[in-house]
This record gives C-alpha cells, structure tokens and sequence, in this order.
C-alpha cells in the first residue's frame, strides 16, 4: 500500500484525503493480505507517516510479518538535501512512524540535486549508508523518475534496492531497461504508480494527467486503447492495470496509494482478476510501447 494518498497531497492527487479516514484506510490494509506499507518523509510533509503511525499505535504496533519502508527527503524548510537533512529526515520519521528503524529507507527523488552532490562527502548517500550501519534501516533503496540517473545510483553499489514509478505501465515501459539492470544484478524491485496516477484505473473519462501532468498524445493514445479492449472483454481496466506490474516475475513489489478503506478490497479483487490469455495478449499489444515519459 502507498502512502502518498494518505498525506492529503491534493496538489499531486487531485483530492485531500481527510485524517480520519487515512487512519481507517491503513487498518483496513493492516486487516488485509498486503504485507507491505510505503510512505515517505515527504508525503504531506510528514503528514502520510503521522497517519501511518497513528494506526499503527491504536493497532498495538507493526506486526512482525510487515515490511515498512519510507523515504529520505529535503529539509522541509530550507530544501537542503545533504546529510545533515538525510538525518534529520529519518529522525522526523521515526518519531511520526513511533518506531525505532524500517525495513527500507530509500534516497527519494534524487533528481532535485546532483549526482554528484549526492555522492560527495557529507552527503546524502554518506549518510544512508551510515544510517544503516547504525541499524536505523535495513535496506537502503533509490526511488525516484528519471530511470538514467536511477540506473547510476545502482552502479554506486551503495542500494539494494530500486523503487520507479509510473515508468513501468501499460501506458509506459521508459522503466524497462532499469528494470532489467537491477534484475540481473540480483537486486530488489519496486514498481510503483501502476495506474499512472489514476487514469490506469478510473478511465481518461475521469482522468486527463498521466504521472500528476497532462498526457500526452501518446499516453492517451494507448490508454483508449486498453479500455476498449478491457470494457469488451468485461475486465476492469484497474485489473489490467495491477497485473501488468504484478505478473513481471522481476519485480518483487508493487506499490498502489490507496486513500479509502474500501479500496484496500478492492485491489485485492483487481490483482486476482482473471484476465483470459487471448485478452491479455491483446492488451499487451495494445499498451504504450511506444509511449514515453522523459527519462
């Protein structure tokens, strides 16, 4: 389950997720099969991990089964992202979460500074890695867009882990080569945004923005495209969506944001859909090959 919904980010989202049912959404998914909760420093500033914590609290605390993962962002203030903000970011996250460490800790959108800012001394990856060796994490991890610079992260050796999104849908394959990379070196993957922000789901009736901007031609393209072969094949479109990321053997997770209890059944429904082969070939054929986003 994916945390950004959950910190009433109605500037990406297009709609505000009130507290209360942030809290019941997360009981609702700590009730379900999924394992797994995303959030990040970022989210809300602060806001999705408070939430997160606060159920996490009145449901006697994580259980042991559950993988927690969060993100490193810039100071909330003064936007510095070298390692003092790392540690202070992480600090702030663990007193919103009420725990003492995460399964994951990921360096979030590393785009909004240099590469070599980055890997300098005293800087953001120094402190990860010092992060972990503290056991405040378990797991280091990159997570962000632009697949070129993720791919350089990788090839530092300091993560295990790669989370992209939106790069990898029926809309659009930029994330494939990435993808790749991280399988063949034996790392973990993360997919995040099948559903492109929301269109992947609720239809380009209801959505105009592929990844929180307008579409382009392309994008909307493929995407009339699915729904057709989806609406006549009575498969919902949000199905094809989630398994189009959770029928690739390479990935090990995929993130969907949720913002309503009800959803949490929902995409559980959607990932065990049966989709016949003849329909999914179709559907595959169909999707965004040829659509990109800028990498």
């Amino acid at each position: 389950m994916g945390g950004g919904p959950l910190g009433g980010m109605e500037a990406a989202f297009g709609y505000d997720t009130p507290e209360h049912r942030a809290v019941e959404t997360v009981h609702a998914a700590l009730a379900s099969p999924i394992r797994f909760l995303d959030t990040s420093a970022g989210y809300g500033d602060g806001a999705s991990e408070h939430r997160i914590g606060t159920a996490l609290q009145q449901s006697g605390g994580l259980a042991r089964d559950m993988v927690l993962a969060t993100k490193v962002d810039p100071d909330f203030v003064t936007g510095e992202f070298d390692g003092a903000a790392v540690r202070r970011s992480i600090e702030g996250s663990l007193e919103r979460l009420g725990v003492e460490r995460v399964d994951i800790l990921h360096l979030h959108d590393p785009e909004r500074i240099t590469f070599e800012e980055a890997m300098a001394p005293g800087g953001a990856v120094e402190e990860l890695v010092r992060i972990k060796e503290e056991g405040i994490a378990d797991h280091l991890g990159v997570a962000g867009g632009p697949t070129s610079l993720l791919s350089r992260f990788l090839r530092t050796g300091a993560f295990e882990i790669v989370l992209t999104h939106n790069r990898w849908t029926l809309a659009d394959r930029t994330a494939d080569a990435l993808i790749q990379q991280a399988h063949e070196a034996g790392y973990g993957i993360v997919n995040g945004a099948p559903f492109g922000g929301g269109v992947l789901a609720r239809g380009s009736d209801a959505v105009s923005t592929y990844c929180y901007a307008p579409m382009r031609d392309e994008t909307a393209t493929a995407v009339r495209r699915i729904e057709q072969i989806c609406a006549d094949a009575g498969v919902p479109l949000g199905a094809a969506a989630v398994q189009f990321s959770t029928r690739d053997e390479r990935i090990h997770s995929t993130i969907v944001g949720v913002s309503r209890p009800e959803r949490i059944a929902q995409l559980l429904e959607w990932s065990s859909w049966t989709i016949p082969d003849d329909v999914w070939a179709a559907i595959l054929d169909a999707s965004g090959r040829d659509a990109r986003l800028q990498n």
